[in-house]
């Protein structure tokens, strides 16, 4: 195995400018039909890369969906799993999912459900999709604004990185993604932080990116199933995520997920200090990091009682209690920490605090 590939579950991640490899993938394998799910964009910006990478490769059918984290819903999946229907794909067929955290999303949970079940491989265009959606088997819907509330655990054939893609992007998008590669450093490997922070979003190399997806591949590899260590990723969701939610519901111009996740962490952070040890340099540290890279959300206090419904619909928590992932020092996570809804009111009020 050479350095430009990490083992994960049963698959390769693979990092390769060139997608040589998945060519060969391909190539090496004899799918009755292959598929390609696109959004939109990914249509028009990247499905042209992959051809141009591809030569020869021509014998698949292309099903575009909608772009957005909004169209990320069962109603989606009923339209996908109709056109696979309709190009005759069968049990042997392969989906290509190439797009960002909606499409990997969406694809590998329509790809593990079709015929109970179809081969998938994962092509991340995004920041975001490439150091976190793409990696770790996840894979999962939206439900009343309630983030990937439905979804499997299904493993990919392989996931294939290709730093080509990221010149795609607008600012905004590849910053939305940074956010989970901060986070990567904060619950665990505080060199990497230190690094990471002080770069700007369209400075990180491959090996960024690489190094980024060993911390979570380390994470998920012990703990596929989300019994214990895996939780430490979900630092900064369980706000995040109801920002997330509420903003998609509500917002002209909606938070994007790295930029709910951002103002999370912050929020997050403060209930570390408060909870479970986090020093008051390291909080102003992480509030300086995420206000330097992320713009700040402006929220009141009448949509509080909205948020805290969206806390208690996540995925994570142990009967009615709200749970949390949370430092305890920059590089360390402590998971499981059950938070009154009242110190969860204390953080919002925290953040609205600093950034007005």
């Amino acid at each position: 195995m050479n350095s430009n590939t990490i083992r994960s579950t049963g698959y390769d991640v693979i990092f390769d400018d060139t997608l040589a490899e998945l060519h060969q993938f391909i190539q090496h394998n004899s799918y009755s039909k292959i598929l390609i799910l696109t959004d939109r964009n990914t249509c028009t910006h990247c499905l042209p890369l992959l051809q141009d990478a591809l030569p020869g490769f021509d014998g698949y059918d292309v099903i575009e969906v909608d772009p957005g984290e909004e169209n990320k819903n069962i109603d989606f999946c009923v339209g996908i799993w109709r056109m696979m229907l309709d190009f005759g794909a069968d049990r042997q067929s392969l989906l290509i999912n190439l797009g960002g955290g909606v499409v990997t999303d969406m694809g590998g949970f329509t790809a593990s459900t079709f015929k109970r079940g179809i081969d998938f491989v994962q092509v991340p265009t995004t920041l975001l999709a490439q150091v976190d959606a793409s990696v770790g088997g996840k894979t999962g819907v939206d439900m009343d604004n309630v983030k990937n509330i439905i979804g499997t655990f299904a493993q990919p054939k392989a996931v294939f990185i290709a730093s080509t893609f990221l010149r795609t992007l607008e600012k905004r998008q590849l910053v939305s993604g940074f956010a989970e590669v901060i986070k990567h450093g904060l619950i665990a490997d505080r060199p990497f932080y230190e690094a990471v922070k002080e770069l700007d979003a369209t400075a990180l190399s491959l090996e960024h990116i690489r190094h980024s997806v060993s911390i979570k591949n380390k994470v998920v590899t012990e703990d596929p199933l989300e019994r214990g260590l895996r939780k430490i990723l979900n630092f900064g969701h369980t706000i995040g995520h109801a920002l997330e939610g509420y903003s998609l519901a509500n917002d002209r111009n909606p938070l994007l997920h790295g930029e709910a996740i951002a103002a999370g962490m912050i929020c997050e952070a403060y209930l570390a200090h408060r909870l479970n040890g986090l020093s008051e340099k390291a909080l102003e540290d992480i509030i300086n990091t995420f206000r330097r890279h992320f713009p700040d959300y402006s929220y009141t206090r009448e949509i509080y009682d909205e948020l805290l419904v969206l806390m208690k619909n996540d995925k994570k928590n142990a009967g009615n209690r709200i749970g949390f992932a949370l430092p305890g020092a920059v590089g360390q996570c402590s998971i499981d920490v059950f938070v009154e809804e009242s110190l969860i009111v204390e953080s919002l009020d925290f953040y609205r605090k600093i950034t007005t």
